[in-house]
């Protein structure tokens, strides 16, 4: 017997019946279509006799129907007023245009569900426009896009669920004016770009329960709110959540109940991580490069908690089994979208099995403390990394000795570093360049004979035996027995610190050759902010300090400058006016 070959057509009636038992759709409920090449004649029940718009399928619906909707753009404004389900063929390229055309784009006026489509609002403006609103009723959201509103989407007084959706381009992503303690909406598995300065991109508002738990939720390092959940909510969970670059990552102001805030990672905040009131119960969070880490009333109840390079860990004060350290993510950078940051953790992190004993991984084990770990958590296989580079190398010479220093690796399972050495510059490590194994950071011999030069190159290892790439490379010219002197053998522009910072730092550079020298100030729209340095200078190390202060005297420093992301960019033109070196980097004023 031949085997019976399933044409497009079937594949579409075994996709549509998946979804049907999928969304709990009784499989006697009628099933209408949406396609460009349709017409205007109902019933719409079969692709050839399919509706050329959805709001006349819509309209001819009733109660229970599912609308399918083929791949296309749609330029509509939707009324929805039935209970039904409107399902997308493609996420991708199943598109409801809203732009230019009336405030909301999907004004919900029912019960409903919605998913697999791409929605756009009429323009971002203020929070007059919306992507989708549904106050007042129960609406599921699921594989969505919204972008271009004021608000992506309005729940109002509802306790719909919105799920694995992505919003951006909105000045409010999510927002729930409750009122009352029967709307619990939730919010979960989604992401939530933001990149303004005006931007919230959850907030909840007055009663209800809310639960948000397992988003990416992403501002610019100068929108407002990450989570904010305020006044007279009734009680709310907020769970494995990674909240990162905003004014305030997670503001929560006391419920009636006690807040849940767990196994969050919330990073780079302005100001404030999280703060939170004395009836939030704070744990298993990881806390990071933020300007404040916790702010709240000492009464709170918060432990199992991991603080990292924040300028000011906590106002609650430290509790019994808080933990500072570096968390050990695998790649611990500025979160964006797209980006290549990853807050999994590495083998031998502190935080593994480190947060609340009462609370359990996926796999049963005591609980991660971030984002991943938990019960919402992740089931994830640890990767043993090497250290990272040691960083800010450097050499001092005096008549009897080479003094060779460097940072000290901030990672767990730092074991010791290697110190190589060889005569010849831009060298490559290996085992007979190797004269020292040792865990201080460092490196004291004696000044040499009948030596030219010497350059040196660190690693780090850890405990597993896993040695870092190598660090920058530090040589010393020897130019007479008694006469020594550092030699910079590239040129480098490092990273200021601290970073972030408020109001001063520090920025080095160092160059080989004898060159005109411009080291600039950018803001993040690349309007000049300050010249620090415009003058010739000779081969060498040089730091120099950048100070917001009004009145410090740097050039164009005259006015209060925002918290943000600023540029530094140094350019080196040598001999013969020939650019030599380029290089630029971000830096962080938190205020």
């Amino acid at each position: 017997m031949k085997p019976v070959l399933c044409i497009p057509k079937c594949l579409l009636i075994v996709a549509i019946l998946i979804l049907l038992i999928a969304y709990s759709i009784p499989l006697t409920a009628m099933i209408r279509y949406v396609s460009h090449t349709g017409s205007s004649t109902p019933p719409y029940t079969t692709w050839e006799t399919a509706a050329d718009s959805i709001q006349k399928c819509l309209n001819y619906s009733v109660d229970g129907d599912t609308i399918i909707v083929a791949n296309g753009v749609y330029y509509e404004s939707l009324i929805v007023n039935k209970y039904l389900w409107l399902i997308g063929s493609s996420m991708d390229s199943t598109v409801i245009d809203g732009t230019g055309l009336i405030d909301i784009t999907v004004d919900g006026q029912s019960e409903f569900n919605i998913s697999s489509f791409t929605l756009i609002g009429k323009e971002r403006t203020g929070l007059s426009t919306a992507v989708m609103t549904f106050s007042g009723y129960n609406v599921n959201v699921n594989y969505c896009r919204m972008y271009k509103a004021g608000i992506c989407i309005y729940m109002g007084r509802s306790s719909g669920e919105i799920e694995n959706v992505i919003l951006s381009d909105c000045n409010v992503s999510i927002q729930s004016f409750c009122f009352e303690d029967t709307c619990n909406p939730k919010i979960s598995n989604s992401i939530i770009i933001m990149d303004n300065t005006i931007d919230e991109a959850i907030d909840i508002f007055d009663g209800g329960s809310p639960t948000i738990s397992d988003n990416i939720i992403l501002g610019n390092l100068s929108s407002t709110y990450g989570v904010s959940v305020t006044f007279d909510v009734k009680a709310n969970i907020i769970k494995n959540n990674d909240v990162s670059g905003f004014s305030n990552n997670l503001n929560n102001i006391d419920g009636t109940d006690t807040t849940i805030v767990y196994n969050n990672t919330l990073s780079y905040a302005i100001q404030r991580g999280v703060t939170i009131g004395a009836k939030t119960d704070l744990r298993n969070n990881i806390i990071a490069h933020n300007n404040f880490g916790t702010v709240g009333p000492t009464t709170t109840n918060s432990d199992y908690n991991l603080y990292w390079k924040n300028n000011t860990h906590t106002t609650v004060g430290f509790a019994q089994h808080d933990i500072l350290a570096d968390p050990m993510f695998v790649n611990d950078t500025i979160p964006t979208y797209n980006g290549s940051y990853d807050y999994h953790l590495q083998m031998f992190s502190p935080a593994i099995d480190t947060g609340d004993p009462n609370i359990l991984d996926v796999d049963g084990s005591r609980s991660d403390i971030g984002a991943y770990g938990g019960p919402g958590g992740e089931m994830y296989t640890y990767i043993d990394l090497s250290p990272r580079p040691p960083v800010n190398i450097d050499a001092i010479v005096d008549t009897n000795n080479i003094v060779v220093n460097w940072n000290k690796n901030t990672e767990a399972d730092t074991s010791h570093y290697n110190v190589y050495r060889d005569t010849v510059a831009n060298f490559t490590i290996d085992p007979s360049k190797l004269i020292s194994s040792q865990s201080d950071t460092i490196y004291i011999q004696p000044n040499p004979q009948n030596v030219e030069s010497l350059y040196y190159k660190i690693t780090a290892v850890d405990n597993q035996g896993n040695e870092s790439l190598p660090s920058e490379e530090v040589g010393v010219l020897i130019t007479s027995v008694n006469d020594y002197q550092v030699v910079i053998d590239d040129y480098i522009l490092y990273q200021n610190y601290p970073n972030p910072f408020n109001p001063t730092t520090k920025i080095g550079y160092k160059f080989k050759e004898r060159g005109y020298v411009k080291l600039m100030v950018y803001d993040i729209k690349g309007e000049l902010i300050s010249v620090l340095v415009n003058q010739v200078q000779e081969a060498g190390y040089y730091e120099v300090e950048f100070t917001t202060e009004v009145g410090s005297g740097q050039y164009a420093v005259g006015k209060q400058l925002a918290s943000g992301i600023y540029l530094y960019r140094l350019e080196v033109i040598g001999e013969g006016n020939i650019p030599r070196f380029f290089d630029m980097k971000k830096m962080i004023l938190i205020k």
